[in-house]
Parts: C-alpha cells; sequence; structure tokens
C-alpha cells in the first residue's frame, strides 16, 4: 500500500518513480489493480496457486489407468492404452500408461517365446538382389 501511495503522490511519472524504488511495473499493476478491485483487503499476501504442466497427467487420469490396469491384469501397457483410448475416448500414449504402471509397481514379466537361432535362412536367395531386407533380431553366437 505503502508503494501505491509514493506512486500516486510522486510529481514524476509512474515509470520513472517505479524505476526510483526498484519496482517492476507488471508487478506495480498488478498491485494497483487488486488495490482498485478489492480495496485494502486485495494486498494480503495469497497463497500461490497450484502449478499445472499443459502436459502433465492429472491425478484423477492416473487414477484410472491404475483402476483398468487391475481390472485387467493380463493386458501389457500398449493394450492398456488402446483400450482406454477406445473405450474413453481420450488419447494416453503407451509410455504414459508404462510408466504410470511401474510407478504403482503394477508392471508385470513379458510372456514371449525364445527362439533358437538357425544357421541358414528357411528359404535361401537362389539369385543377386533376392534378398532386400535382413531381420537381426535373433542372432546366432558361437564361442
Amino acid at each position: 500500500m505503502e508503494e501505491i501511495r509514493i506512486v500516486e503522490a510522486s510529481d514524476l511519472g509512474v515509470k520513472r518513480t517505479l524505476e526510483e524504488l526498484d519496482i517492476n511495473r507488471s508487478t506495480f499493476y498488478e498491485w494497483y489493480r487488486r488495490y482498485r478491485d478489492e480495496g485494502y483487503d486485495g494486498l494480503a499476501a495469497r497463497k500461490a496457486a497450484e502449478r499445472r504442466f499443459w502436459n502433465a497427467i492429472p491425478s484423477w487420469e492416473r487414477e484410472k489407468v491404475v483402476e483398468t490396469a487391475l481390472e485387467h491384469p493380463d493386458r501389457s501397457s500398449r493394450e492398456l492404452a488402446w483400450m482406454i483410448t477406445d473405450t474413453r475416448g481420450y488419447y494416453i500414449s503407451e509410455s504414459s500408461v508404462y510408466r504410470i504402471l511401474k510407478a504403482h509397481d503394477l508392471l508385470s514379466t513379458p510372456s514371449f517365446e525364445v527362439l533358437g537361432a538357425q544357421d541358414r535362412f528357411p528359404q535361401p536367395t537362389v539369385r543377386v538382389n533376392e534378398l532386400w531386407q535382413t531381420d537381426f533380431t535373433y542372432l546366432k553366437v558361437v564361442h
């Protein structure tokens, strides 16, 4: 309130007075707006508003993901993300579902089949340039 009174009573302009007081203009005008709208009580210290981020998943959404995972324990994070997107009408990525499940220790070990490596392709090529793509997912390691 004291700064508002000083600026109002100053013979200098508002900008120059605020420079002398080392007060940011936007800060002063915020104080002045609150004083004008709410009176002296508007200048009281306020609790900072909860900070929200545009890309953060709200807590209620995280709870729904956990509930869905508990209802369908046999589904992977990819299947859960797909199911939530189809049934609830909004998109959530597989990686987000995975992080939420990991935070709640709800990840199960994936079921997979171990395949043995082969010495040669089941259908070997006969001509040059016949094979254009090779998948090296399964390698046979010797020694």
